[in-house]
């Protein structure tokens, strides 16, 4: 049903009820009976609809997309709770509705979904400045720590602050190339890791490698060996495998990843958040305190060991962030700005390459006529004398479209991070009101047939042009690597970097195939995420000389 012209009420709902007289003992007693916490604040919507010409602060029409009607004050909110998980809700009902951008009311908030491209360009070329924001909800105040890093935190000066730290000090082309040491120990390490376990004996037989696990630590040791010059937190591990604090520490990652952003009812009703109905909080604040433990010991160390004398030398990137200074000379950061930006770095690092190969590698063996061209790129390009490098990246065509096709068919969330307009802005025919949060689809853009023949199908060569180089960016949006505009990814050429070089070693470095009882592989995603629904398992054979994978660098 389209919506047309609606009213938009700017709520404050912590003094409405401050009004009515139900706080804070009204609060307290929320978390003994919740269910008839509910029922009251439905019981309230009534009475604060009747009397909200008394209570409105700003009342406007404008003109939106089509979408499902809302009910009073609490908008679109009883159907994503009866449809969880939300994301793929409105997915589903965007198809039924038939169109490429929708309008959901949820409470207060106007969330705009896009499936099209084509108006996604609208919003991020067009009207990028109107919509280079963040909201402020309650995940990303817990993971920025207070909204002081850059990736999750709404527009202004600590977000520009931030930025050019990352673009200018952090991943800059000279930092890229300053830690490329660091990048091939852990591309070498990998090799390590996989050759032991496809040469250990179980059952008499080859060990399977499980590939997320592997693909998610690569991602895991780049960002330890980046920041803090060490791949392991614990216990080095003779096999160059996780240890369980690397484990714990991954996982937390994941953890804080699956539920930022992730349509928690606190988002839209603010003061419901103290109750934590859907539990989002108290995950991610344990992921935090997971993220912090392993973290704050080193920063608060090495600190000491700048302000000591006993370092002299920057060799990593939290040393960079130590010695960053501003025009008086003093510290750039705050303890808490370094501390947050770190784990906000972990957060940027590990998702898309890992989930990215682990589909790949699962479409390659489904078609193994793929598998066999990029191994013969490969072997080309490189040899079987010694292992890729990152020099070779930019020969190796097939191997960069297979990692660009996952991206496009495969990515790890639903949506992007939303973007929060900052004006009324007309974009079309349609005008958003200040507030307004959209979410562009990266399944749906990647996916639209309108813009991908046979959208569905594993196919790299889709990406191969003559003449033209493949890479990872997309900056017409027909799907989401790294976005575009000003709230666009600055982490280009690491990305690129980690993505293709997992490719290509796993590939160049080993033969694959489905266990003896597994004709092939089940692409079926998580029923709660873009996940395998079960993690990739394969028997790996080495297809190297042996000496090429020993490593002795921790």
């Amino acid at each position: 049903m389209d919506q047309g012209s609606i009213p938009i009420i700017i709520l404050d709902w912590k003094s409405f009820f401050q009004a009515m007289g139900l706080m804070p003992d009204f609060l307290s007693l929320c978390h003994e009976f919740p269910w008839t916490f509910l029922l009251v604040v439905i019981f309230s919507f009534m009475i604060f609809k009747v009397t909200k010409t008394h209570l409105v602060n700003k009342s406007k029409k404008y003109k939106l997309p089509p979408g499902p009607k809302p009910w009073p004050i609490v908008g679109n909110l009883p159907e994503m709770l009866e449809n969880r998980p939300a994301t793929i809700w409105i997915h589903k009902l965007m198809k039924e509705m038939n169109t490429e951008i929708a309008c959901i009311r949820l409470a207060n908030t106007i969330v705009i979904p896009v499936t099209c491209p084509t108006i996604a360009c609208e919003f991020l070329k067009k009207h990028d400045a109107s919509f280079a924001s963040r909201p402020k909800i309650m995940s990303t105040d817990i993971a920025s720590d207070g909204f002081i890093t850059t990736v999750l935190v709404p527009y202004g000066e600590q977000w520009k602050k931030m930025k050019r730290v990352l673009v200018n000090n952090l991943l800059s082309p000279q930092k890229h190339q300053w830690l490329l040491g660091k990048r091939n120990e852990e591309a070498d390490n990998l090799m390590f890791y996989i050759y032991n376990k496809c040469c250990k004996d179980v059952n008499d037989g080859p060990g399977l490698v499980n590939i997320r696990i592997a693909a998610q630590h690569y991602g895991g040791n780049v960002f330890r060996k980046l920041i803090f010059n060490s791949r392991y937190f614990g216990k080095v591990m003779e096999d160059g495998g996780p240890g369980f604090e690397e484990v714990e520490h991954i996982n937390a990652t994941f953890t804080i990843l699956k539920y930022v952003y992730a349509f928690s009812i606190s988002d839209f009703v603010p003061f419901l958040r103290r109750l934590d109905l859907d539990g989002h909080r108290s995950k991610i604040m344990k992921a935090m305190r997971i993220m912090r433990k392993y973290h704050d010991p080193i920063i608060d160390d090495r600190i000491k060991q700048w302000n000591d004398g006993l370092k002299t030398v920057e060799e990593d990137l939290l040393d960079v962030l130590i010695k960053l200074k501003d025009a008086n000379n003093k510290p750039l950061l705050t303890l808490k700005e370094l501390k947050a930006q770190i784990i906000e770095l972990a957060i940027e690092m590990v998702d898309n390459p890992s989930n990215a190969f682990e589909w790949a590698l699962a479409e390659m063996i489904n078609q193994p006529e793929l598998l066999k061209r990029a191994t013969e790129e490969l072997d080309n390009v490189v040899g079987k004398e010694r292992l890729v490098q990152e020099s070779d990246i930019p020969k190796l065509q097939f191997v960069k479209a297979c990692a660009r096709e996952a991206l496009r068919l495969h990515p790890m969330e639903y949506f992007n991070v939303p973007h929060l307009c900052m004006n009324d802005t007309m974009v079309g025919d349609y005008l958003f009101p200040k507030g307004t949060q959209v979410l562009l689809s990266r399944v749906a853009l990647g996916r639209n047939p309108k813009f991908w023949t046979d959208p569905l199908k594993f196919n790299p060569e889709r990406h191969l042009k003559e003449g033209i180089d493949v890479v990872l960016t997309e900056p017409d949006l027909r799907f989401i690597s790294f976005t575009t505009g000003r709230r666009s990814c600055p982490g280009v050429a690491l990305g690129t970097t980690m993505t293709v070089m997992l490719f290509a070693r796993m590939l160049h470095g080993f033969s694959w195939s489905p266990p003896p009882d597994v004709s092939s592989i089940d692409l079926v995603p998580s029923k709660d995420d873009l996940f395998l629904a079960k993690p990739l398992l394969l028997v790996a054979k080495p297809r190297l000389a042996a000496e090429l994978y020993r490593t002795n660098e921790i």
